[in-house]
């Protein structure tokens, strides 16, 4: 790769706006959270991935951070904010819809409040497959078509 072309690439690099996803890990997605929202693992995998493609598409660069019920979350969700700096912090659905899961949501609520800088964007799903939506909606250089499929 020339010089100018590896320049180029990295100034493209530079101007992407960073997204983390922050959800339950699809392996501990039980019964009573598939039950409720019809979404199990695998469909969480799929759609996931399909936002990842498509914010990659339009010009995000995607991080996934998931994690268990509590025992490590917090935790996980502190290193992962210390290393790197979000433009928007995606919370999933499957962190806030369960009254069992309140308290890790408040830890990463907290986490994200002392560790991310003021300018990160928080926004929600609704479900896995609004996620693309859900991280357009707190850009304002967005593009101007609909990505939903």
């Amino acid at each position: 790769m020339s010089r100018l072309a590896k320049m180029n690439e990295n100034k493209l690099n530079m101007a992407k706006k960073k997204v983390l996803f922050l959800g339950i890990d699809p392996k501990f997605i039980g019964v009573d959270l598939a039950t409720m929202t019809g979404w199990d693992a695998h469909r969480v995998k799929a759609a996931a991935q399909e936002a990842n493609n498509k914010l990659t598409e339009v010009g995000y660069e995607v991080q996934y951070c998931l994690v268990d019920h509590g025992e490590t979350a917090e935790s996980v969700v502190s290193d992962t904010l210390s290393r790197e700096k979000f433009d928007c912090i995606m919370i999933g659905a499957g962190v806030r819809i369960l009254p069992q899961h309140t308290v890790l949501f408040e830890k990463m609520i907290n986490v994200i409040h002392q560790k991310a800088p003021p300018s990160s964007k928080i926004c929600f799903n609704t479900d896995p497959g609004d996620t693309v939506e859900a991280v357009l909606r707190w850009d304002s250089n967005k593009p101007k078509k609909s990505t939903r499929s």
